[in-house]
């Protein structure tokens, strides 16, 4: 594929759904291609991944900045310093602001390890434990002002087995989920299939954006 649209991706820790989006972008047919990894941890092993794979890094701390709106600005500038025309969300612990949305308007995308509206915030498979439910999974949508709040693009399930705990369906949702939807959300969105219908996202030729595992 000759162009390739410029994505960041934003971590906050390990990484494991960025390693699948550079796994996915390293496919000729892909039509993005990683431009940039951000993280808010110099720490952050997302980081190490995204030079393993020849992909430049950038670190923007909050505690440089004197407010949040300071930051949320910084991290806007720095990601059209770059020519960036996605943004994907990869277990970013923050929130991003106004500045973020002005900038990436409807294409900033996120994932969560839930079947939202079900369970946002933090610790999904937890909250899906102690609720008791019979199927979990995680969902990919488009990120407004709230927290999960935003569009729906795609969710895949799992079931829930009698002996989970929290860190087993965790990774279950993880591996056989988040692996496998966020590339193909990504893929959607470059590709401008996405559109918003009285408020919901619909996808050019996908009838129903799901993906169920057994």
């Amino acid at each position: 594929m000759s162009h390739k649209v410029p994505v960041a991706v934003l971590v906050s820790g390990s990484g494991t759904n960025l390693q699948a989006l550079i796994d996915a972008a390293a496919s000729a047919d892909f039509p993005a291609r990683i431009a940039v990894v951000l993280a808010d941890r110099p720490k952050a092993f997302g980081l190490e991944r995204a030079r393993k794979a020849g992909i430049p890094t950038v670190v923007v701390l909050k505690r440089d900045h004197p407010d949040r709106a300071a930051y949320d600005q910084a991290l806007a500038d720095a990601l059209r310093d770059r020519g960036v025309e996605w943004v994907c969300l990869a277990g970013f612990m923050k929130l991003v602001g106004a500045s973020m949305l002005e900038a990436f308007p409807r294409r900033i995308l996120n994932i969560h390890p839930a079947l939202l509206p079900s369970f946002p915030g933090l610790h999904g498979p937890r909250q899906a434990l102690a609720a008791g439910v019979r199927i979990a999974g995680a969902t990919v949508h488009l990120v407004d002002a709230g927290m999960d709040t935003g569009p729906i693009i795609i969710q895949g399930a799992v079931p829930v087995r009698a002996d989970d705990t929290e860190s087993s369906l965790a990774q279950r949702i993880l591996t056989d989920v988040e692996h496998r939807i966020y590339p193909q959300a990504l893929r959607w969105a470059v590709e401008g299939r996405l559109s918003l219908v009285h408020g919901r996202v619909q996808v050019d030729g996908v009838r129903s954006p799901a993906v169920g595992v057994g």
